[in-house]
C-alpha cells in the first residue's frame, strides 16, 4: 500500500470499499456466508466437518469458487500485462452486471457464485511479480500492519504510514454499512450499482500510468 503513488492509493481504498459493499450483500444473502472473506468460509468450513457434515457442502462450494475466481483473475491479468489493473476490474464489473442479472431472474445460487468469482479476480488488482502487494477483500493483514506502524510512529521511528491501512480497512467497513443499508432496502437494485461501481473505478484505473 505505501509502495504505491497516491493515485493507485485511492483506488485501493475505493476497491476494499466495493469488496465491503459485496460481501455485505452476500453475506445477508447466504444467510451468515461470506463471498469475499474465506478466513470466515473457512472457520465454518471446518466447525460443519466437525459437528454435522451435511452443512460443509455451502463453505466448500463457496472456497472453490473463490479460488476459480482468484486462478481466472490471475490468468487474465498475465494476459493484460501493464494494463492488468482495468482489465482486472472490467472483468470484475462484468461478473457483478451477470450476478444482477441473475438475482433480478431468481437464480440466487448463481448470483452468489458469480459474486464470489468477482471477488476472487478483484484480489489480483494489486500485484507485482505474480504476487498480491495489497489484499482488497480481507483487512486482517491490514489491520495487523495498522497496529505494527502505528507502533513505529509512536516510538519515533517511521512516517504515519498507519494512516493509509487505516483508510484501507475504513473503505471496507465504510462499503459494508452501505451495502447492508441497500440490501434491506433495494434487494434488486444493490448488485446493479456494485456493478456500475467496478465500471467506474475501471474508468479511472484506465487513466493511471501503466505499471511493468
Amino acid at each position: 500500500m505505501l509502495r504505491y503513488d497516491p493515485g493507485r492509493r485511492k483506488l485501493a481504498i475505493a476497491l476494499s470499499g466495493l469488496a465491503g459493499f459485496v460481501d455485505a450483500v452476500g453475506f445477508l444473502s447466504a444467510n451468515g456466508y461470506f463471498v469475499s472473506f474465506m478466513s470466515g468460509n473457512s472457520t465454518r468450513l471446518g466447525v460443519a466437518l466437525g459437528t454435522s457434515a451435511n452443512a460443509a457442502l455451502l463453505p466448500a462450494s463457496l472456497i472453490v469458487t473463490f479460488l476459480c475466481g482468484v486462478t481466472l483473475g490471475a490468468l487474465v491479468a498475465l494476459k493484460a500485462g501493464a494494463r492488468r489493473k482495468p482489465v482486472i476490474l472490467w472483468l470484475v464489473a462484468v461478473l457483478l452486471l451477470l450476478g444482477a442479472t441473475a438475482r433480478a431472474l431468481g437464480y440466487e445460487t448463481a448470483m452468489l457464485a458469480l459474486l464470489v468469482l468477482a471477488m476472487g479476480a478483484i484480489n489480483n488488482t494489486f500485484q507485482r511479480g505474480g504476487e498480491v502487494t495489497v489484499g482488497l477483500t480481507y483487512m486482517t493483514g491490514a489491520l495487523v500492519r495498522l497496529g505494527q506502524s502505528l507502533a513505529l510512529w509512536l516510538a519515533g521511528k517511521a512516517e504515519p504510514g498507519w494512516i493509509q491501512w487505516g483508510l484501507l480497512w475504513a473503505g471496507l467497513l465504510s462499503g459494508a454499512v452501505f451495502g447492508a443499508f441497500l440490501q434491506n432496502r433495494l434487494p434488486f437494485g444493490c448488485l446493479w450499482i456494485a456493478a456500475g461501481w467496478a465500471a467506474t473505478v475501471a474508468m479511472v484505473a484506465i487513466r493511471l500510468p501503466a505499471e511493468s
